[in-house]
């Protein structure tokens, strides 16, 4: 009877350190990758409009049309800009996931790699694939960055301002119809666009401007999101993001709505609306969140390695 008791404790021994073992052996597999049904992302950027005349108005009066189609994803009513709030450093935060400090008038490309260089170079895909569009010519910038690796490669296709760098500014109008015509030539997988009428007219001290521009961009944003449900090669696969690279002063702060770039709450709380296949409907997040954290979300959705970003994953969007 010890002789049995005896051999069962070494079969149970045995079967126990091989279950180690394995265990051992498996800990080091990677976990499968979780596949999503993204696989193209538009961040659609409208460039300064204040929180307080956009989302922030109950009545959202200047933004039927994001109103209509809210209920189609998730908006985060608080959204932020912490870094510098500006055009360039705006923009770059969101491409690259780090805030930095970056001269405003395009003449400083970002440190740390773009999403669009991280997204080619996993790829392999063409650079059509991935584009930079903006009304602004300083917006170039972001295709590019001063890390060595990355410097010069994986660079994404621009249309920016006029003719580029140090071209000037062009209209909006046109920026959407090269948007268009980019989204329907060559359907990119990653593409960000920005349109600057907001942010210019406030410069101008041009009220009835300003308040024109956020209504014209919300028009062109509902043009986008009905063409993306539409069209084959979009329909079912692609999420878009709706933000801002940053707000305006308060009334209280000197000049108001006609600059920024302070810490006011006017300038850093901005909006963002997010929809795609992956993420929920009808749903509004409180939680606080920031502009990096759009460019780990992209990353996630896409199945990136950004070592570089400072975000994070914005888990509450997702089904």
């Amino acid at each position: 009877m010890e002789e049995q008791v005896n051999k069962k404790n070494k079969i149970r021994i045995t079967f126990t350190l091989a279950a180690a073992a394995l265990s051992c052996i498996t800990c080091h597999v990677d976990k499968p990758t979780v596949s999503y049904k993204t696989k193209n992302v538009i961040i659609f950027m409208i460039d300064g409009p204040r929180y307080s005349e956009t989302w922030g108005d109950p009545t959202h009066q200047y933004i039927p049309n994001l109103a209509s189609i809210v209920n189609q994803g998730v908006f985060c009513t608080s959204f932020y800009n912490d870094g510098v709030t500006n055009t360039v450093n705006g923009h770059s935060a969101i491409t690259t996931g780090y805030f930095d400090n970056l001269n405003n008038a395009g003449q400083q490309l970002p440190e740390n790699p773009s999403i669009f260089q991280y997204w080619l170079e996993k790829t392999g895909a063409q650079s059509n694939r991935a584009w930079v569009i903006s009304t602004k010519d300083k917006l170039e910038v972001l295709a590019n960055c001063t890390d060595p690796a990355y410097h010069d490669k994986f660079l994404a296709r621009t249309n920016c301002g006029v003719n580029g760098f140090y071209t000037g500014y062009r209209e909006d109008t046109t920026t959407f119809r090269i948007l268009m015509d980019v989204l329907q030539s060559y359907h990119p997988n990653l593409l960000l666009v920005n349109f600057k009428q907001p942010d210019a007219a406030g410069h101008a001290n041009d009220w009835p401007g300003y308040i024109q521009g956020i209504r014209q961009t919300d028009i062109y944003m509902k043009q986008v999101w009905d063409f993306i449900q539409s069209d084959p090669a979009y329909a079912g696969t692609t999420t878009i993001f709706m933000t801002n690279d940053h707000g305006r002063h308060l009334d209280s702060v000197p000049l108001g709505f006609i600059t920024h770039g302070d810490n006011c709450d006017g300038c850093r709380h901005i909006n963002l609306f997010a929809a795609g296949p992956d993420f929920k409907t009808n749903t509004f997040v409180s939680t606080r969140y920031t502009q990096v954290d759009i460019t780990a979300t992209i990353a996630e959705l896409l199945g990136l390695r950004m070592p570089h970003s400072n975000g994070h994953v914005m888990k509450e969007f997702f089904r």
